[in-house]
């Protein structure tokens, strides 16, 4: 029996900001991936996540769900959480489901991190 590829999200830190790198489909199969990306920059004491949406093709509603999870657990421990890179499609849904009233949403990572040289 195959076993479905096993999904990861990577964190990388730039400018006192960890930057989450999403997988390319959101649903439950990426529930570890998320919690365990979000801890590893709570464990960093990064004051601001960005969740890159630039590489996701598939955000289900359990997606979302997981995404609202995250930030629930960020406004308990005082983190903010960003958005970056999200097309017009994702961006429209998050303006649907309101969440972007709880997130900033930014065209991309280096708007995010007000990087306007766009370098490491």
């Amino acid at each position: 029996m195959a076993t479905a590829p096993e999904t990861t999200a990577a964190v990388r830190y730039r400018q006192g900001a960890a930057v989450v790198d999403l997988p390319p489909q959101i649903d439950a199969t990426a529930e570890h991936a998320l919690n365990d990306a979000y801890a590893a920059a709570a464990e960093r004491n990064a004051k601001t996540v960005v969740l890159n949406f630039g590489g996701v093709d598939f955000l289900s509603s359990t997606g979302i769900a997981l995404i609202v999870g995250l930030l629930a657990r960020a406004r308990k421990e005082h983190r903010a959480i960003s958005a970056a890179g999200l097309s017009d499609h994702y961006r429209e849904i998050f303006e649907i489901t309101r969440l972007a009233d709880f997130m900033t949403i930014y065209p991309d990572e280096r708007t995010a991190l007000g990087d306007e040289r766009g370098g490491e």
